[in-house]
């Protein structure tokens, strides 16, 4: 049992982590005057969307539930720093892209966690290296948008 409860809280963590990124997204799409990257922000963010739901299945299957329909805390401070720095950034969409690029880190290395845990999470292990990934290449092509304003 003890087992089952660390698999529904790690997903749970997951699903936060996913639901951040989600509304950091819709956030960013919100804020850019770039119809290129409100574009690129609400695919990322609909992707996010279909990572919870995804996560949000798994914690049904173990017993649990889930009705974050939000991030974590740490998600509205993420999304709070974005707002501030928007603010006080001449050059916009670069400060956007910056904080972006924290939160997909951030992720990662929430997903990393989960999956050193193998044995764990082998029912869903590739559920979640699908989604790792996703994120990567996310974070990826926003590396190279922001490389591009920065230039």
């Amino acid at each position: 049992m003890e087992t089952n409860n660390e698999i529904i809280s790690d997903l749970k963590g997951l699903v936060n982590i996913v639901n951040d990124g989600k509304e950091g997204y819709e956030s960013a799409s919100e804020a850019t005057d770039s119809i290129e990257l409100k574009g690129l922000f609400l695919k990322y963010s609909a992707q996010r969307a279909g990572y919870a739901m995804e996560l949000k299945d798994h914690i049904t299957k173990h017993g649990g539930n889930s009705d974050n329909e939000e991030g974590g805390i740490l998600g509205v401070l993420h999304r709070t720093w974005i707002d501030i720095k928007q603010a006080l950034s001449i050059k916009e969409d670069v400060a956007i892209l910056a904080a972006i690029e924290t939160g997909e880190k951030a992720a990662i290395e929430k997903f990393d966690k989960a999956l050193e845990d193998y044995q764990v999470h082998a029912d869903h292990i590739e559920l979640l290296q699908r989604q790792r990934t996703g994120i990567l290449e996310a974070l990826k092509e926003i590396e190279t948008y922001h490389l591009r304003l920065v230039r």
